[in-house]
């Protein structure tokens, strides 16, 4: 099963209408969306998106974390899309209400103020706020009690830190995200790891050997696919540009997703 990005790649070139086409997909899916707020220690909320599929019985839940550009369309669109398969799913909007006068992402004036918010933030502050979405969802009527992550880029890297602090995670998906500078926080995790990484990314996959290693000397399971040719990011530039190796990387990548998550 291809997930419905693939009608995507026909925009190319006119990223009005690919922003356009997603926010069509957001409108449009029958799938019950809603935004949920959460008050932080110092005041601020924060804000999160949550999808609910259309299910008879309660089912696996997954938090999404966004890349470094923050919980932008493409964020939510794949949110949605993953709820479409059988999933809830919530993804926090981490930099929402961390600069004075901008609610959320979409405030923001373009995305390389959301990354100076993103790179600002404090990791502490991070894991205050990803065990708030985590307890929301894991106690969620419509929720299991099985919640997998799955992060991208910065959230990739979020996601692997987050799994030292949480041992309770069903699974956790990282998306070219690298693993904590201190290798010896690895030991605490207690869920298995899948990385996905693209073959041309050599920032990220310089990592990797030292990431294997020590998940290896911590008897902590780490397995990963590494696709040939594609870059950093596929998983939203496969879904937005012609056919070549970080569209074949995505659609691999997403059935692969799909099945470890089921």
């Amino acid at each position: 099963m291809k997930i419905n990005f693939q009608i995507l790649v026909v925009l190319i070139g006119f990223p009005g209408l690919l922003l356009a086409q997603e926010s069509n997909k957001l409108t449009e899916s029958p799938r019950h969306q809603e935004w949920v707020d959460f008050k932080r220690d110092n005041g601020s909320v924060l804000k999160a998106f949550v999808v609910y599929p259309e299910s008879s019985t309660s089912t696996k839940a997954v938090v999404l974390i966004h890349e470094n550009m923050g919980l932008n369309e493409w964020a939510r669109t794949f949110s949605d899309e993953l709820a479409g398969q059988g999933f809830l799913v919530i993804a926090p909007d981490l930099i929402s209400n961390t600069v004075e006068g901008i609610d959320k992402t979409s405030d923001f004036e373009n995305s390389d103020k959301a990354r100076e918010a993103i790179y600002a933030l404090d990791q502490e502050q991070v894991n205050k706020d990803l065990d708030m979405v985590y307890t929301y969802i894991n106690n969620d009527s419509s929720s299991n009690g099985k919640v997998s992550l799955v992060g991208f880029c910065w959230g990739g890297s979020q996601s692997f830190t987050y799994a030292t602090q949480n041992p309770k995670l069903e699974s956790v998906m990282v998306y070219y995200g690298t693993a904590p500078k201190d290798l010896s926080t690895l030991k605490s995790i207690k869920s298995p790891i899948y990385g996905f990484y693209g073959g041309a990314d050599n920032r990220v996959n310089a990592t990797i050997p030292d990431t294997e290693k020590a998940m290896k000397e911590y008897g902590n399971p780490y397995t990963l696919d590494i696709y040939e040719g594609a870059g950093h990011a596929f998983m939203r530039r496969g879904a937005e540009e012609t056919y070549g190796p970080n569209t074949m990387a995505f659609e691999k990548s997403w059935e692969k997703l799909l099945s470890l998550l089921k």
